[in-house]
């Protein structure tokens, strides 16, 4: 079978857009985050060397998770207008790149990536999923991979490969147990609130003793330190809100598994259109000459 590189769109989005220098057309319209975007591409397809890759974006939100958690990343700040103003640019160059774009309306882009990677792991398929979303890693297996970009502390550690052992050297807990870790120790990046106190290590320390969040609340009276006894029996119920909230969803629907060849009169065209003259030189090598990359 084959390898699949499903892109968090909007991660790598983000990515790009702050990885680059303001860089703009003649007329003032920003470019950075599309040479960004258009090289990372390139460079993750040299580099793993997939069949096909599908690019996920959000487009509306979770409803399902706002519905029981209306605070559900209301801290998040607003996009920054010059990356609002290249989204759409950057939908229409993955399109002409030949990659798959995947939004559906109110519908979170992590799940919709989880349904797609199990769904192609259980047709045979490898899967490389990129992304710096700890979400991920509950859907780590023996054919499913996370690629971790540069963290910005330290860039010289280059793009990381995460497996199962890997998630298990990084949180201290299984894929399996990632849900219940997060409902623990909270997601700033999603405003859901941990129980006050409990750090990875605790958390990971209690999953690996009772099994799963259920497990500790059960045995709460046995919970160490102590002080966290009493706490995880008053708050049991909103762990078990958290836990609905950093579980994925894995059954959505999912696209055909074929790949799409690029449209390079169309790339060209958009390349040209936003002034990327660098990226427009070797879009023009890369598509006409290929035996060069």
């Amino acid at each position: 079978m084959a390898k699949w590189m499903l892109v968090d769109g909007f991660n790598l989005a983000f990515r790009a857009f702050y990885g680059m220098p303001e860089l703009t057309r003649t007329d003032g319209f920003p470019t950075g985050a599309l040479h960004g975007w258009v090289k990372s591409l390139w460079r993750l397809s040299d580099d793993e060397k997939p069949v096909a890759t599908l690019v996920f974006f959000d487009l509306g939100g979770s409803q399902d998770r706002l519905a029981i958690h209306p605070e559900y990343k209301a801290q998040r700040q607003e996009t920054p207008e010059a990356l609002v103003q290249q989204i759409p640019f950057i939908k229409s160059l993955t399109r002409a790149m030949g990659l798959v774009g995947v939004e559906i309306d109110g519908v979170e882009s992590d799940d919709l990536l989880a349904s797609q990677a199990l769904a192609l792991a259980r047709e045979g398929h490898d899967v490389v999923v990129v992304s710096a979303d700890k979400d991920f890693a509950q859907i780590v297996n023996e054919r499913i991979k996370i690629l971790l970009p540069p963290p910005t502390a330290n860039p010289k550690l280059g793009w990381r490969l995460l497996d199962s052992d890997g998630v298990q050297m990084k949180f201290g807990v299984g894929p399996h147990q990632i849900a219940d870790y997060l409902a623990l120790v909270g997601d700033s990046a999603d405003n859901i609130p941990g129980l006050a106190g409990v750090g990875p290590k605790t958390a990971a320390k209690w999953l690996t003793e009772f099994g799963s969040l259920e497990g500790v609340i059960a045995h709460a009276s046995a919970l160490k330190p102590d002080r966290f006894q009493e706490n995880v029996r008053v708050e049991a119920d909103r762990l078990r809100l958290n836990r609905q909230l950093t579980t994925l969803n894995l059954g959505l629907p999912t696209v055909a598994a074929k790949q799409t060849a690029p449209q390079v009169g169309e790339l060209l065209r958009l390349l040209e259109e936003l002034e990327m003259k660098s990226t427009l030189g070797e879009a023009r090598k890369r598509y006409t000459q290929p035996e060069l990359f």
